[in-house]
């Protein structure tokens, strides 16, 4: 019994709609001395999508190392915000400019008031057509269910996710996933997940979207920022919403409901983007104590 340790991980909201709703992610300071193995020890024990482990870093303020309760992922969106808020409540930052340092390389932190962002890289889009049936299969849909002229895509600015137009929001509600055959998909993509979304929203919201990653151990998740920066990078480019900032609503259709509210700011350069910052708030939830 010696060799236990006792692991502190906060839980913080992140994505917060008026300071309600978000994603719980798991954050741990002072990570330097945990394995890889402790890490996703950690991160199966705590149970949410995602972990954060913040170490110090030598290219950059923070070194962040990402986990589901299955792997390790290069990035993490909702965990970020949670792990650059917490920074922030304890007094930790230093301006309102700050940097993580990640697997996949290091990513610029902005504060905006209580809202930290998180840099994103111009997206690179990949046609799915071929797999066009599977894909509706996969969540019980028909070629009638999507939103008209807007063909579905795997879109990366740091992870792919596949996005997927509905044509309405009673259709998003209804979605009935096939979790085997959205996780074969995903593999066949290199997909952290499925990205579903409406337009048809009459609030100040750009699009309210579902997000399924069977693939690293995530049914489904309530805000997902490397997936809203996909999203407002295909609005801009595939549906010609020509402007730089867009709200992005996730969670309102899960069970239970737990909306959240991410904010894309693009960067537009010579008509094109080329790189973006996504965020939202983090509001500290509870503690856990972990032993491993």
């Amino acid at each position: 019994m010696d060799d236990v340790k006792t692991v502190t991980v906060q839980i913080l909201n992140a994505f917060t709609e008026n300071d309600k709703g978000g994603n719980p992610a798991g954050i741990v300071l002072h990570a330097d001395a945990l394995s890889h193995e402790n890490k996703l020890e950690i991160a199966q024990k705590v149970g949410l999508s995602e972990t954060a482990f913040i170490s110090e870093s030598k290219t950059a303020d923070y070194k962040l190392d990402f986990y589901t309760p299955t792997k390790q992922i290069a990035h993490c969106g909702h965990a970020t915000i949670a792990a650059f808020s917490y920074l922030k409540q304890l007094g930790l930052l230093k301006g309102k400019t700050s940097s993580k340092e990640t697997i996949d390389g290091n990513r610029k932190i902005e504060i905006q008031g209580d809202l930290a962002f998180m840099e994103q890289l111009a997206p690179t889009y990949v046609d799915p057509a071929d797999r066009e049936n599977d894909i509706l299969n996969s969540l019980g849909l028909i070629k009638t269910d999507l939103l008209s002229n807007a063909p579905m895509q795997v879109v990366n600015t740091g992870n792919s996710f596949l996005l997927i137009p509905v044509k309405d929001v009673k259709t998003l509600e209804v979605i009935t996933p096939n979790f085997d055959a959205i996780e074969s998909i995903s593999e066949a993509y290199d997909l952290i997940g499925y990205y579903i979304f409406s337009t048809e929203i009459a609030t100040e919201i750009d699009a309210t979207a579902r997000m399924f990653a069977p693939r690293y151990g995530i049914f489904e998740e309530a805000g997902t920022g490397m997936a809203a920066g996909p999203l407002a990078s295909y609005l801009f480019d595939v549906l010609q919403l020509k402007k730089t900032t867009f709200h992005i609503q996730q969670g309102k259709y899960m069970l239970p409901p737990s909306p959240s509210a991410i904010t894309v700011q693009l960067q537009i350069e010579n008509e094109r983007i080329a790189g973006l910052m996504a965020g939202g708030k983090g509001v500290v939830s509870r503690k856990l104590e972990v032993k491993i």
